[in-house]
């Protein structure tokens, strides 16, 4: 699960990076309210976790510009001393999915992230995830590291193909199968498309995901398990 951690406590924030990513988090960190707004609309991350008393910009303005002017769906935690009814009542409405009072355990803020993740994934059939690279089949959009992956059609359909299978196989008569039927072109068209996959999918980032498989065909796959 990858979460933005906005908390200007980095005592705090070492406690939390230090039991999160025992399970398997990646986190990124932000100690003021506006840095928090820039990583928040420039990366795709599970959950928010948002102290409410920030420098720059206070908890609750960011979760409300979050709403309202990033249309950003992310789940956000809110994390504060405050914990008087009319001060939770103000996080909710300012676009909070949950709070949790200070000092808290940290076995119990990680099982509230993994119910909001579960929550926010209910319709795990429109999403496919291998590694750091996502693909929504509701909205077409694919995303790696939280950058947006831009695809032709055939890139688009090869892409959702291998990552249904990952991280098997899937052989070259399939994919071509899947782009022409019965009608394949001349030469080694397939190729053509794979490599300009390729270059949209792994080229920005030092780890490739695509990996051909000699006289097989391709699979999708973090390292070359």
């Amino acid at each position: 699960m990858r979460a933005l951690i906005v908390e200007d406590n980095r005592d705090i924030c070492g406690n939390i990076a230090a039991y999160l990513e025992k399970h398997s988090y990646v986190l990124d960190f932000a100690y003021d309210g506006i840095r928090a707004m820039h990583l928040a609309l420039s990366n795709t991350y599970d959950v928010i976790v948002l102290d409410l008393m920030l420098p720059g910009m206070d908890g609750l303005s960011f979760c409300r510009k979050l709403r309202a002017e990033g249309s950003v769906g992310t789940p956000v935690l809110m994390l504060t001393a405050r914990d008087t009814l009319d001060d939770k009542l103000k996080g909710f409405e300012a676009g909070a999915d949950d709070y949790l009072v200070k000092p808290f355990a940290l076995q119990e803020l990680h099982a509230r992230l993994q119910a909001l993740y579960k929550r926010s994934h209910r319709n795990t059939d429109n999403l496919l995830t291998v590694g750091d690279l996502t693909m929504n089949r509701s909205t077409l959009q694919v995303h790696r590291a939280g950058r947006r992956v831009d695809l032709t059609p055939a890139g688009m359909r090869l892409l959702e193909r291998l990552m249904e299978e990952a991280p098997a196989v899937v052989a070259r008569d399939d994919l071509e199968t899947l782009l022409w039927a019965d009608e394949r072109p001349d030469g080694d068209a397939l190729r053509s498309h794979l490599y300009r996959l390729r270059q949209a999918v792994d080229g920005p980032f030092d780890t490739p995901l695509i990996h051909t498989v000699h006289r097989i065909g391709y699979r999708i796959a973090e390292g070359d398990q």
